[in-house]
């Protein structure tokens, strides 16, 4: 993960802290509260979601024998509790998951799962939760390895359900899979979208780019698509996205026009009215790139 320090407003602050849990503080520091229990949400038909639990969001599918779901979670003892959840809904197993990048906080709950799956990802999730496996700090599970890569697109039928797989560019990782069900009108955008945050998060270290990203949520948009579930956070509609984009553009926009005129990182963020992290966020391990770091690094990289 990047190391590098930047700025952000406290709230981001506090918001990257509880996202990326799974890169916690360093021993003898107090980690962050309990998280919330598991909760199940429907949303159209055979389709459900979850929130609560520690990382990420969880969809989940009903098939004709079996189930599939998108992320896992970040801990064991999350994916466990949401495979508890998806049993009081049906008693089908779980057969497929499909993972939409590679942060620990969507795919290190697969350990709790059944072996013997189908897993899904993007062809460079799959490099990048090979690569983990030799970092003791971040590591995909070793033994639920994708099994099944998708490079830009590809359409499918998994137990009776139609699914479309979506990679447009490099985005919040190199490696983002968006998952849309055409007939349920629903889409599963993983961490393009964290709706707690107000620009988008992007991993210098896994390749994202902010130009990908707004590809990427152009895509999303022009999907036939009603609700939308986010890596993180409540449901989303389109005018959520709509607004998403358009206030991205718009601050990638300034940053452009601030380093046109010659400006430092740091002048472009008092510019921009970013304060620094709060104080009690030091020493609490790795600090990430906000949206404002990665445009100016993108903008004045030769």
């Amino acid at each position: 993960m990047l190391r590098t320090k930047f700025q952000a407003t406290p709230v981001v602050a506090l918001i990257l802290a509880a996202l990326l849990y799974a890169f916690a503080a360093p021993a003898g520091a107090q980690g962050p509260p309990a998280p919330a229990p598991v909760t199940v949400k429907p949303l159209n038909g055979n389709v459900y979601w979850t929130q609560g639990g520690a990382g990420s969001n969880t969809g989940f599918i009903v098939g004709t024998n079996g189930v599939f779901v998108v992320d896992a979670k970040q801990t064991a003892d999350s994916g466990k509790e949401t495979l508890a959840a998806i049993a009081k809904v049906t008693p089908k197993p779980v057969t497929d998951v499909i993972i939409t990048h590679s942060d620990g906080d969507h795919v290190n709950g697969l350990a709790a799962f059944p072996t013997g799956l189908t897993i899904i990802a993007q062809e460079n999730c799959k490099k990048e939760m090979e690569a983990s496996l030799n970092n003791p700090q971040g590591a995909a599970p070793r033994d639920y390895m994708p099994t099944k890569t998708v490079d830009k697109k590809e359409s499918l039928t998994i137990d009776g359900v139609q699914v479309t797989l979506l990679h447009w560019a490099p985005a919040h990782t190199s490696g983002d899979l968006v998952v849309f069900l055409p007939a349920q009108k629903i889409v599963f955008t993983g961490d393009i979208v964290a709706a707690q945050m107000p620009y988008p998060f992007i991993h210098l270290e896994k390749n994202g780019t902010s130009l990908g990203w707004i590809e990427t949520m152009k895509g999303i948009l022009a999907l036939d698509a009603d609700s939308f579930v986010p890596g993180h956070g409540d449901l989303q509609t389109r005018a959520d996205l709509q607004k998403r984009l358009a206030d991205a553009e718009a601050r990638r926009a300034k940053i452009q026009e601030l380093v046109t005129q010659g400006k430092t990182l740091d002048e472009v963020k008092q510019a921009l009215g970013e304060a620094p992290p709060p104080a009690a966020a030091s020493g609490r391990g790795p600090r990430f790139a906000s949206f404002t770091d990665v445009v100016y690094q993108e903008l004045t990289k030769h």
